[in-house]
């Protein structure tokens, strides 16, 4: 016997929870549907008062046409709070798991990115997210009510006929069948849908980054047809979802179809040779609470597609990251005073185990004050001590120490605190200058804003701009070039301020000019502070401080003066 996929296994189990979990909010809109259903069978009834007078040839029943009336405003007002209570539901449980899902992105940081494709990760936060939407506000309530809804009617009916409410319930119980077999091959086919879209965004999201190189090399015309053909892709994956899910919709009108057809028929043979007094008012309230027993079986037809959307969204986002368990944090009261001394005692770190550890029991000691140069050639480990320092990732053996308590005891907000970076290539938002400096501590005053502007030499290019700090750069705004971005870069870490400064190639991709220029500014913002600088420019190494030789993550040399 074939094991069950330990992947839709979790998924199942991850929605079960997330169900369970929904159920809450859930209560507002299943009593509202139940609200329905019972309005629904006063205008029935009314409705059938009022035509068995009209076929008797009396006078119209006027009580029974008022409640009509009255109940059809009634219950158009429900349908309307029931929508918003529904969506208020669903825009609830989105934000609680895009919330849960950006929290674990950002905690397991880039070091994520180096097994999956941002576009892939951004498909997860946005699209399959989304996806879940008719999970909370229409499959979650539906689920009760496809059972209460119709028992609700059936009572009804039982009133009014006892022998059609036995037949209605026949004609229901065939719903939940045909929808099961419908079911698995939706399931399958949403599956699909979702990878030919996370598919389809990723290489839509590669090419757009390479798109002057695609350019260049005259490729324009093959990668716009790649591209038409995994749309087409996702649009026949699409459409074969629809396929599927119609199916249901078919065995739940076929069933709503062959109750009508047997009721008029009885009904019919009754009225010839019966009373037609006294069996017209039950026909017409029967026929008339048909529609409204399969109309809880339709929502939950419905809504069942939401499902299957769902637990494809689920088998990606129960292989996010988990947040980390909770650890007491230290307090670390030598900061303003003596600074901060970073340590690495036997240090081990594996990115990949067939390419060999990254760090292999490295070990080093930067005092207060201090500034280490990590020297070595591509792959030696320098970025790895870096992204150790930012918390992106925690090393597998060893322990690093950051004025003596353990850097997995300190909670994120206050490593953040203490640290900044600049790397190779500065991100910058589409926004201006000034907002791009502020991202670091969004509370500065002008003043500080102007402050650090200057002490980064930022200035000497922004008088030019037309709106000086204020210029909006990014798409649609004013292009920087590499030394520029650095410098905003490290006017962002004069008004952070912290401690404990890290440069990760931070002159890589400037021209020799700009690179001088650009350590210059640098070697001012490290005064006072300690220093950590992985680079392997020549002119880098002219830094000032110790220097550390690094190859496969081992120190394999040491120096007094970089």
């Amino acid at each position: 016997m074939a094991q069950a996929d330990p992947t839709k296994a979790a998924a199942r189990s991850w929605l079960r929870r997330e169900q369970r979990a929904g159920s809450r909010t859930a209560r507002p809109v299943l009593m509202l549907h139940v609200a329905g259903s019972i309005l629904a069978i006063g205008q029935a009834f009314a409705a059938a008062s009022v035509l068995t007078s009209a076929f008797a040839g009396s006078a119209l029943d006027a009580s029974a046409l008022a409640a009509f009336g009255v109940l059809a405003v009634l219950r158009a007002c429900l349908s309307y709070l029931t929508e918003k209570t529904a969506f208020a539901a669903g825009a609830a449980a989105r934000r609680r798991l895009r919330s849960d899902a950006l929290s674990r992105l950002l905690h397991a940081g880039p070091a994520l990115l180096r097994g999956r494709h941002s576009g892939d990760l951004a498909t997860i936060v946005v699209d399959k997210i989304e996806a879940l939407d008719g999970l909370f506000s229409r499959y979650v309530p539906a689920t009760t009510f496809a059972m209460v809804g119709p028992s609700v009617v059936l009572l009804a009916v039982l009133y009014a006929d006892p022998w059609a409410a036995l037949l209605l319930l026949g004609c229901g119980l065939l719903v939940p069948l045909g929808m099961a077999v419908a079911g698995i091959g939706a399931a399958a086919a949403s599956r699909n849908q979702f990878l030919a879209m996370a598919r389809l965004q990723a290489r839509f999201l590669d090419r757009m980054r390479g798109i002057a190189t695609i350019v260049l090399y005259g490729r324009a015309e093959d990668e716009a047809q790649s591209l038409s053909a995994a749309a087409s892709e996702l649009r026949v994956r699409t459409m074969r979802v629809l396929r599927v899910a119609f199916l249901s919709s078919v065995v739940l009108d076929l069933a709503a179809a062959l109750a009508l057809v047997v009721l008029a028929i009885h009904y019919f043979g009754l009225l010839r040779h019966g009373d037609i007094a006294n069996v017209l008012w039950p026909a017409l309230a029967v026929l008339l609470l048909t529609p409204e027993f399969f109309a809880p079986l339709r929502t939950f037809s419905a809504a069942y597609q939401d499902r299957l959307h769902a637990t494809g969204a689920a088998e990606s986002l129960i292989d996010l990251p988990p947040l980390p368990e909770p650890v007491p944090a230290r307090e670390i009261r030598t900061v303003a005073a003596q600074g901060v001394t970073v340590a690495f005692d036997n240090v081990r770190l594996t990115w990949d185990a067939s390419r060999g550890p990254a760090l292999d029991g490295l070990s080093f000691r930067v005092s207060a004050g201090e500034t280490l140069v990590l020297a070595g050639p591509s792959g030696a480990g320098k970025s790895s001590v870096i992204e150790i320092l930012l918390g992106f990732v925690r090393p597998d053996s060893g322990r690093v120490t950051i004025n003596g308590a353990d850097i997995t005891d300190l909670v994120p907000q206050a490593l953040s605190r203490l640290t900044a970076w600049i790397g190779q290539r500065p991100v910058l938002f589409s926004g201006t200058i000034r907002d791009n400096i502020v991202f670091a501590r969004p509370e500065a005053s002008d003043d500080e804003i102007t402050a650090a502007a200057t002490a980064a030499r930022l200035d000497q290019f922004t008088a030019g701009l037309p709106a000086g700090l204020n210029t909006r750069i990014g798409e649609g705004g004013y292009g920087l070039s590499g030394g520029q971005a650095q410098r905003v870069a490290i006017a962002r870490a004069y008004l952070k301020n912290a401690p404990v400064l890290l440069l990760d190639e931070p002159t890589a991709h400037l021209d020799p000019a700009t690179e001088q220029e650009v350590l210059d500014s640098l070697r001012r913002l490290a005064l006072g502070r300690t220093v950590i600088l992985a680079s392997h420019s020549s002119a880098a190494h002219g830094f000032g401080g110790r220097r550390l030789d690094l190859r496969d993550g081992k120190a394999v040399s040491a120096r007094g003066a970089a």
